[in-house]
């Protein structure tokens, strides 16, 4: 257990079981199948999911024989997880941890960061910077060498096309480290509630700079948004955009 709840613990922990109806989730096969392809790894391979949520990669995964190890930040999250593993009649090996303080002994084949699983998510306290620094040196250091990291980022190009002077003025977007703030409401037992949360946006050149820093090699940075995953220059105004890594040999 982590020692405090962050603003996006909170929120996911309510939200997990209605996480699977949001539109994003419905292409699981499409991206189970480019990540096979893109991987190009022999059954039994172990794969590390960082901000892995209610398990959808990890279940379908662990589905076609690999041995899928799923950290969440959020607990809620991880108990919809584990149903879909009984449910696929599959076994996954699910970490209830902050992305930013996991690291394996036991090296993986691969890594996946997917749909802003935990790169980007930012809590209150958290510096852009030293956030996603933290969890690249992680992923980094517990993969064998020549391994790869398939990650989905929000795009920020779309964030500065998007991006007002009111926004800017209001605290709403900060454009020197591509940070929007905006409130999630979600229900409660006891009523409403409302968190202000924080999400970082990434520019190619920026993505390329921290994964360097992190000890990666950039083989590819392409569109990524969910459901258009292709290989192919990233749009300006696609929601997410996607970097391939593979730690040096």
């Amino acid at each position: 257990m982590e020692p405090h709840q962050s603003e996006w613990e909170e929120f996911f922990d309510h939200h997990a079981p209605f996480y699977m109806t949001n539109e994003f989730t419905h292409n699981t096969q499409a991206e189970v199948d480019f990540l096979c392809e893109e991987l190009s790894l022999p059954e039994g391979s172990r794969i590390l999911d960082i901000g892995c949520g209610t398990g959808r990669h990890s279940v379908a995964l662990a589905q076609l024989g690999f041995r899928m190890t799923g950290v969440d930040l959020s607990a809620g999250m991880l108990a919809e997880a584990r149903k879909a593993a009984e449910e696929a009649g599959v076994e996954v090996d699910w970490i209830h941890r902050d992305a930013t303080r996991f690291t394996s002994a036991q090296p993986f084949d691969a890594a996946i960061c997917l749909c802003e699983g935990a790169f980007g998510l930012l809590g209150s306290g958290d510096d852009p910077g030293d956030h996603e620094s933290a969890i690249l040196r992680g992923i980094a250091a517990s993969l064998k060498p020549g391994a790869r990291l398939v990650m989905t980022v929000l795009n920020g190009l779309r964030m500065i096309r998007e991006a007002t002077p009111t926004q800017v003025d209001g605290g709403d977007f900060d454009p020197l480290a591509l940070v929007t703030a905006s409130v999630m409401d979600f229900e409660v037992p006891e009523g409403s509630r409302s968190l202000r949360v924080r999400e970082k946006g990434f520019t190619p050149p920026e993505l390329r700079l921290l994964m360097r820093q992190a000890g990666f090699e950039v083989e590819h940075i392409w569109g990524g948004t969910a459901g258009n995953w292709r290989r192919g220059k990233p749009e300006l105004d696609e929601m997410e955009i996607m970097v391939i890594g593979r730690k040096p040999r």
